[in-house]
């Protein structure tokens, strides 16, 4: 008797646990994409645009296909190269100068594609063939994944790589922050910074925020106390109509234009956060969110520097958060 209860107690909490796991969202399994040969190609014109069209299929959600440029001729991206902008800090660009922009929609663990069709045409993807690592960028970080129509794509750090159709020149960055989902690549394939100071060792913004800054941190606000900051120093919200158990967003649409999601970060680029059910969820949408103790993560388009807190109590409803997820000053 006491042999069987055992067994029936350890079935029934594996199962207590897979039922959690499900409804928190894990992702099932990760991939790496492959390294990218080391071999250098010839540079191209400053009047081309590299990439390649996608394939006809469904546009993705966040594109605006009613001011597009033309169909873009497929390249190499040659040596990258790395852009330190005033504005954006350090930015990815191919040997032309053309600008290289990452998707929030898109996965990097394991390294998957959500732009096809329309998509593909307004951002069309970095061939990976000839594509090879700026200096100051580690090689190891450039891999490839094959798309939906058989071509490879350069991908850094998993993420992977696009151009904007509408950047027509060396040093364009017009696609950067589009529809709160498409940025441009800082050297390590995190999203280069909207005040300066992008990337892996780019230098902080008149904010004072440190350089080298973790993913996921917290820092002590004079009035909220300890509060989730991302790797740019602006500030992290949680939404009480969300759900945890199971995991759940009430924040869809027009909603995302004021409150961005605060897409996937790696558990090693974290700093004094709780890491028990830190998963990345799954949107109805399709956008990828990061979590804390399974409770979806936003900022807030009204914080317009690092410390700015706007975004406390608004509608009684949005609240920053502790290192826990803990909403901070609700009642």
């Amino acid at each position: 008797m006491n042999t069987s209860w055992r067994s029936a107690a350890l079935v029934a909490s594996a199962a207590a646990v897979l039922a959690l796991t499900t409804a928190c969202g894990q992702e099932q399994g990760s991939t790496s994409s492959q390294n990218v040969g080391a071999a250098s190609t010839p540079t191209l014109g400053a009047g081309t645009i590299a990439g390649a069209a996608g394939t006809a299929g469904a546009g993705a959600a966040g594109t605006d296909t009613s001011d597009q440029a033309q169909s873009t001729t497929a390249a190499s991206a040659g040596q990258l190269t790395v852009w330190n902008s005033d504005e954006y800090g350090k930015v990815l660009t191919d040997s032309a100068g053309r600008t290289l922009y990452r998707f929030d929609k898109d996965s990097f663990e394991p390294p998957k594609t959500t732009c096809e069709g329309e998509c593909a045409t307004t951002w069309p993807p970095v061939p990976a063939a000839g594509a090879t690592a700026a200096e100051g960028v580690d090689k190891a970080l450039l891999g490839e994944i094959t798309r939906p129509d058989g071509t490879k794509q350069l991908t850094i750090a998993g993420w992977p790589q696009y151009y904007f159709a509408k950047d027509t020149k060396a040093g364009d960055i017009k696609g950067q922050g589009l529809k709160g989902t498409w940025f441009a690549s800082a050297p390590d394939g995190k999203k280069a910074s909207t005040k300066g100071g992008g990337g892996a060792g780019a230098a902080g913004d008149a904010g004072g925020e440190a350089v080298g800054q973790a993913g996921l941190t917290t820092r002590n606000d004079p009035k909220l106390g300890e509060v989730v900051v991302d790797k740019n120093g602006m500030t992290v919200y949680r939404f009480l109509k969300d759900k945890q158990w199971p995991m759940s967003t009430k924040c869809t649409g027009a909603c995302l234009d004021k409150w961005p999601v605060v897409a996937p970060v790696e558990k090693n680029d974290t700093k004094g956060i709780l890491l028990k059910g830190y998963t990345v969820f799954d949107r109805p949408d399709g956008i990828k969110q990061q979590t804390i103790n399974c409770i979806p993560l936003y900022t807030f388009a009204g914080d317009k520097a690092p410390g700015d807190t706007k975004g406390q109590g608004v509608g009684g409803t949005w609240f920053a958060i502790n290192g826990d997820g803990e909403p901070i000053g609700a009642q």
